[in-house]
């Protein structure tokens, strides 16, 4: 056998995938792509009810929320949900082709972990918007949703959540702003998602949020564009 055949086969070998690989790296970047317009619609929906005067504040106001605009939160919910799902393999996807470094690890699971706990979130708003459905005393419903948020078994749910969604991501975009995996303004802009959404927790308004998610998924967008080419 001549070493150009033999150099040949070794190619052919060293160029065939393990089964599922491709696949495995559909989905994740399909993930990128997808999810953090799915949370965009989410945050552009609840700005459309908050610039109506909706709250989440207290269960009163979640209850006049869903009353005042309940296909709306419906699709806000289901929205997020969605997003939140996809969230993970995009995170996943992400902490791939950062590397196999502690800030990757750390970030990518953080986020995907938070978002496990965002879907847990926005079930229990489905509650809400069946309560005004059905009808019914709706002070005593509004004390069930108050009594809700004060049982300790349930806040490390949303106190992880909130982790994963600003601290994770944030180090996220710092694992592939260090390694170059993607261009450096993809990694910046999903660093800023963090730093736009506790603008606008801070200033009031969901809108700055909105600019936050439309950041965050060009930086994934970019993620996505990566995995696409085989850059896992």
């Amino acid at each position: 056998m001549t070493t150009s055949m033999k150099s040949e086969r070794a190619g052919n070998a060293t160029a065939v995938r393990p089964p599922g690989t491709d696949l495995r790296r559909f989905g994740l970047a399909a993930g990128a792509l997808l999810a953090p317009w799915f949370i965009l619609a989410c945050n552009v929906g609840w700005a459309t009810a908050q610039a109506d005067g909706a709250s989440d504040a207290t269960g009163a106001d979640s209850l006049a929320a869903a009353a005042a605009h309940p296909d709306l939160l419906h699709n806000v919910v289901l929205f997020g949900m969605i997003g939140a799902l996809l969230m993970i393999p995009a995170a996943l996807g992400a902490a791939r082709i950062a590397g196999a470094g502690r800030l990757s690890f750390i970030g990518g699971t953080l986020v995907a972990a938070g978002y496990v706990c965002y879907l847990a979130v926005l079930m229990s708003d489905l509650t809400t918007l069946a309560m005004v459905r059905v009808g019914g005393p709706m002070a005593d419903f509004a004390q069930v949703l108050d009594t809700r948020q004060e049982f300790a078994a349930g806040t490390w749910v949303f106190l992880l959540f909130v982790l994963g969604n600003i601290v994770g991501t944030f180090l996220l975009g710092l694992a592939l702003w260090r390694s170059r995996a993607v261009p450096r303004w993809a990694a910046a802009a999903i660093m800023a998602w963090p730093l736009l959404h506790i603008t606008g927790l801070l200033a009031g308004t969901e809108w700055i949020e909105v600019a936050g998610a439309i950041v965050q998924g060009a930086g994934f967008a970019a993620v996505g564009v990566q995995l696409l080419r085989g850059k896992s």
